[in-house]
């Protein structure tokens, strides 16, 4: 598997982002200085999301297109789309990923038992992304225990992000976004650990329906906290 130490960040393409967890993000980074592209497989609805950022962040730097021309712009990928839709976006994305950091945020989840850990044959989301994707491309999962209810609100997020992948630099680079975006994240080794990551998406799902909230999810304790010294 490749590693990509000298990947220098300035435009993050949302790969299926017009949904709440890619909105968020985008809103996150968009904030922080980042150039923003909206990918959608329908440009008007990429646009919409653009537009609607926009609002939000007037002089942010955020555009609208498709899929596989925000996948062709932009100097790292993020993957936010339903699991059902995984194996095809990977696909498609495939030739302009190369090189590339791209981090899945996707959790295999299996409606109607979203509760139930039901992982896929390669072992997690983003094991079957690297697979798909080769070994030019450096995958990382990360925010898939973030609640998309904390993204667009410009509050303290109290909870942490584990961040699994191919190669010690390519988790520094994502490690970076995620305190740009305002949150703590942990290095959580390589892509394998990304199991129990994408795993703990349901536990905190089944935790959300038992006390009828929307925004549980975890803290690691026990070691220096970086927004704690």
């Amino acid at each position: 598997m490749t590693d990509t130490p000298n990947i220098s960040v300035h435009k993050i393409a949302l790969i299926g982002g017009t949904g709440k967890e890619g909105k968020g993000l985008a809103y996150r980074w968009a904030k922080a200085g980042y150039g923003i592209v909206i990918g959608s497989r329908q440009i008007e609805k990429a646009q919409a999301t653009a537009t609607e950022l926009l609002a939000l962040l007037p002089d942010a730097r955020i555009e609208g297109l498709t899929n596989d021309a925000a996948a062709q712009t932009a100097d790292l990928l993020v993957l936010t789309v339903p699991f059902s839709a995984h194996t095809a976006m990977c696909e498609a994305i495939r030739p302009y990923a190369q090189g590339k950091v791209v981090i899945d945020v996707t959790v295999p989840l299996v409606p109607p038992k979203v509760t139930k850990v039901q992982m896929p044959p390669a072992g997690s989301a983003a094991q079957e992304a690297q697979q798909i994707l080769g070994d030019q491309v450096s995958v990382v999962a990360a925010f898939q225990n973030i609640s998309y209810e904390h993204l667009l609100q410009d509050e303290t997020v109290n909870c942490d992000v584990l961040v699994c992948g191919t190669g010690k630099s390519a988790r520094q680079v994502v490690l970076n976004l995620v305190a740009q975006a305002g949150m703590v994240g942990w290095d959580a080794g390589p892509i394998e650990n990304s199991v129990v990551v994408e795993g703990l998406t349901s536990v905190l799902i089944g935790l959300n329906k038992q006390f009828d909230t929307h925004s549980a999810g975890i803290r690691i304790t026990g070691v220096p906290r970086p927004d704690e010294k």
